[in-house]
């Protein structure tokens, strides 16, 4: 263990290393709390290809393009987290997941119904939302497995 700390010390100093950790358990703690919250609070058919999304629709097209441009960026810096939180304390693929919510991009509603669709995410998004109260997701027939 201490051939490991040397050779991360060499790389990079114990300031630097604390630093990480602190954020690594900040991201952890606020993970387990805004992910939930966030799915929990999407309507049931938002990763159903069969009902059409518009954001801000009703909006001046300045305000809108402002809007799109603050959740894009948000989006990106969500997924890059769930990207760390693979290799760091997280949920990763959750966070990674709505990162890609926030995004616009072709084809993501697709993307979102694959990632949606895997049994296991899928199954544990639905016990979250039931512990709420809230009807489980529904996704178009050829999404879920």
């Amino acid at each position: 263990m201490e051939e490991i700390s040397g050779m991360l010390q060499h790389w990079m100093s114990m300031d630097v290393l604390v630093g990480l950790t602190i954020v690594s358990i900040i991201g952890f703690v606020g993970s387990l709390i805004a992910i939930p919250w966030i799915l929990v609070r999407l309507p049931s058919d938002y990763f159903d290809l069969r009902v059409p999304r518009h954001w801000m629709k009703d909006h001046h097209p300045i305000l809108r393009m402002i809007g799109v441009i603050i959740k894009n960026i948000v989006g990106a810096v969500f997924v890059a987290v769930g990207f760390l939180m693979l290799f760091l304390p997280g949920q990763g693929l959750l966070t990674m997941l709505i990162g890609v919510s926030f995004m616009d991009f072709p084809y993501k509603r697709t993307l979102e119904a694959r990632i949606i669709g895997q049994t296991t995410i899928f199954n544990a998004i639905n016990r979250m939302r039931h512990k709420f109260d809230k009807p489980p997701l529904t996704l178009a027939p050829e999404f879920h497995k």
